[in-house]
């Protein structure tokens, strides 16, 4: 045990734009793509949390009334599902033109085709909903925003949907809101996930995790401070 986060993690965290977000209620699990910010420590925590927000009616905010436990899975990896061989009775994935030899193409493809560091790392921990109108809400708020705020043009090159305009921009899924994720990025929509009475603070303070790498190797990993004597299904040794 440990009482900071194995460094890989603290890098994945610190690089990745999206995690997912498990919760689960009455034995039914349930999983959102969700904006982040990580921060090592704050004014109302001394370990480590991961700050989000949830629309109150949204599925995964009635699961964390309920259950409190979650799950979160976030990776580095940016590679592109490579092109497969043709097998009878299997459409292969779909092929791109090769790019000029030299060209700036041929570099962003190989980057894009190549995973940076190629690790992915589940993270345990408690979720807790910040006192709506408390000091400490519009604290995680405003680190929230900054954090989910990019310089102009920024958002464009390094958005993970076509468009330019991440997962809820106008080409994106127009039903974000409604299914209670973020309904857009960039810093065009980087309060309107965040404004209005029906937006709660999530805070979750991190108790242990599994890295994982692209071979398949696989290493737990807990915080000394973590929660004790949990389990996954919410009840206590």
């Amino acid at each position: 045990m440990s009482n900071s986060l194995p460094e890989e993690v603290v890098t994945c965290l610190q690089n990745a734009r999206f995690l997912h977000l498990a919760t689960c209620s009455e034995n039914i699990p349930h999983v959102s793509l969700m904006n982040y910010t990580y921060l090592p420590n704050t004014p109302y925590s001394s370990s480590p949390i991961i700050i989000m927000t949830t629309p109150a009616s949204s599925r995964k905010t009635q699961n964390l009334e309920s259950n409190s436990l979650v799950s979160l899975l976030v990776h580095d990896w940016i590679s592109h599902r490579p092109p497969t061989l043709s097998q009878p009775g299997r459409s292969p994935s779909p092929t791109r033109p090769a790019p000029r030899s030299g060209s700036l193409a041929e570099l962003l493809l190989g980057m894009n085709t190549a995973s940076l560091s190629r690790i992915s790392t589940t993270i345990n921990g408690l979720a807790q909903m910040v006192p709506s109108g408390s000091e400490e809400e519009t604290w995680y708020k405003a680190q929230h925003v900054a954090n989910n705020t990019f310089s102009d043009g920024t958002e464009d090159i390094y958005s993970t949907s076509p468009g330019g305009e991440g997962l809820w921009g106008s080409s994106g899924l127009g039903n974000g809101a409604a299914s209670g994720d973020a309904p857009r990025e960039g810093n065009a929509g980087a309060r309107c996930y965040l404004d209005g009475e029906e937006v709660r603070v999530v805070i979750v303070k991190i108790r242990d995790g599994r890295i994982a790498d692209w071979k398949g190797q696989v290493r737990d990993w807990r915080l000394s401070e973590g929660i004790q004597g949990a389990l996954p299904n919410g009840t206590a040794d």
